[in-house]
């Protein structure tokens, strides 16, 4: 029976070499944006990568791109209020901030919502969202507004499970079959799940390939 949401498969070995050397070349972090207009030119391909505080976002794009400190976690959650753009070769990392934080004032979460739902909504050159669900925890109602948010701007998004060394193989399957239940009441997904940890490496050469595709 085919399986709704499959894990992606493992690259190719030219898909591989594709993204390996696409993230061996030199990386940068370009800036911090507060409002549209301080977004860079829409001029490459850009991917972004979303999730809840302490999902391990920092973790999955140090990882990415082999760098240890190219990302930095804030150790309050909630704190980085900022789109962090990051430069690859002919490509945008874009780093947005983590939600679903309870110690930021309301204005604050509010402001960030705005500029959540203009950039998804309004950026011409964004080619998919990658949405990180810890793997111990599942889809809970806060990623379910931030999916909901990607089908209303019709961003395709790929779900990006982190964190998966800290879970043994059946808790692995009761979250993958939470999260595939979840997925299917959202048309902009990605019909594939990639599973990863930063710690121990797994997942990380097929997120590279599937990012270099993208270009």
């Amino acid at each position: 029976m085919e399986v709704a949401f499959p894990l992606a498969p493992e690259p190719s070995d030219e898909s591989r070499e594709a993204g390996r050397l696409l993230f061996a070349g030199q990386i940068d972090f370009l800036k911090g944006v507060v409002a549209m207009d301080g977004l860079p030119p829409a001029d490459r391909v850009e991917v972004c990568f979303a999730g809840r505080s302490n999902v391990g976002k920092s973790s999955l794009i140090n990882a990415l791109t082999g760098r240890k400190s190219l990302a930095r976690a804030s150790n309050t959650p909630g704190r980085t209020q900022e789109i962090n753009y990051f430069t690859a070769p002919n490509l945008y990392l874009v780093d947005l901030p983590g939600y679903g934080f309870a110690e930021a004032p309301v204005a604050v979460v509010a402001k960030w919502q705005a500029l959540l739902k203009a950039y998804l909504s309004g950026r011409p050159t964004l080619r998919r969202a990658f949405v990180l669900i810890d793997a111990r925890h599942g889809v809970k109602k806060v990623d379910e507004e931030i999916l909901t948010l990607l089908d209303k701007s019709a961003v395709s998004f790929e779900v990006v499970l982190t964190k998966a060394d800290k879970i043994g193989r059946a808790e692995r399957e009761r979250v993958l079959a939470q999260v595939r239940k979840a997925l299917q009441k959202h048309p902009a997904a990605y019909p594939e799940i990639v599973v990863t940890s930063s710690e121990k490496g797994e997942g990380i050469e097929t997120l590279r390939a599937i990012i270099a595709s993208l270009e």
